[in-house]
């Protein structure tokens, strides 16, 4: 069962108690009780209207007139998304029990949804850098459900950028095997890539993308680079790339 979420229409009325919007479920069921996330803020839904009576519930596709408690109804915008919080949340450590045994969870998290949430705690600055770190995992096990393998070098470079190599013998730090992955992703090699770039826009459309693909991808490698040695032939070959991304659409 996947997360409730529903999108805002309108703000009909609100106050510092909290108000009445038009939304659309775009995921789940929706229910009346149930709790809902803005950021770190806390919606409740109190109740639910649809063709003018009270319902207890509606699922994705349709829109209802619903009635919420919070001051931050106040603040929020058409097409703002609202998730639903299961009872108490589900703790980090419940999510990463949950990826490496699939033990039942109250309402299991789609995949999208989890990256979203992992991604954002991953780079919160506020939350220790220990905790920071097990949700850049999450992350990763989240993408791996979503089958977006392609995203997982963006994940492993901002985790190697921001906290170094792991010392512990951790995979997901560790900047040769970054680099190697990301080159492995390449159809083209260097001398092919610099011979097609002057004259990129005549290219055919899937050319001009993998191209454009091989230059967002070359930025994960750039956190690993100064972990290999100069000598290394895997540094031979990404600073070979390096010279080439400039000219890269």
């Amino acid at each position: 069962m996947s997360f409730a979420e529903l999108q805002v229409c309108a703000v009909e009325a609100a106050d510092a108690a909290g108000g009445v919007c038009v939304v659309r479920c775009i995921g789940g069921v929706a229910r009346a009780g149930q709790v809902y996330a803005v950021g770190e803020l806390r919606i409740g839904l109190r109740r639910i209207e649809r063709y003018g009576r009270a319902v207890g519930f509606f699922d994705a596709g349709h829109v209802a007139k619903v009635h919420l408690t919070g001051s931050v109804v106040a603040l929020l915008a058409r097409g703002q998304v609202l998730t639903y919080v299961p009872p108490d949340g589900h703790a980090l450590a419940e999510l990463e029990a949950w990826l490496a045994t699939g033990p039942p969870l109250l309402e299991e998290p789609h995949p999208e949804q989890l990256r979203s949430l992992a991604t954002s705690r991953m780079q919160d600055g506020e939350l220790p850098d220990g905790v920071r770190l097990r949700w850049g995992r999450v992350a990763l096990a989240a993408l791996d459900r979503a089958d977006r393998p392609e995203e997982r070098p963006y994940v492993r470079s901002y985790l190697l950028r921001c906290f170094g190599p792991g010392g512990d013998g951790d995979p997901d730090r560790d900047p040769a095997a970054l680099c190697r992955d990301v080159l492995a992703l390449f159809e083209l090699t260097p001398e092919q890539a610099a011979e097609q770039a002057p004259g990129w826009r005549d290219l055919p459309r899937p050319a001009i993308l993998r191209l454009r693909r091989i230059k967002n991808l070359l930025l994960c490698t750039e956190p690993a680079r100064p972990y290999l040695a100069a000598t290394d032939p895997l540094a031979v070959a990404v600073d070979a790339w390096a010279a080439v991304r400039p000219g890269l659409p």
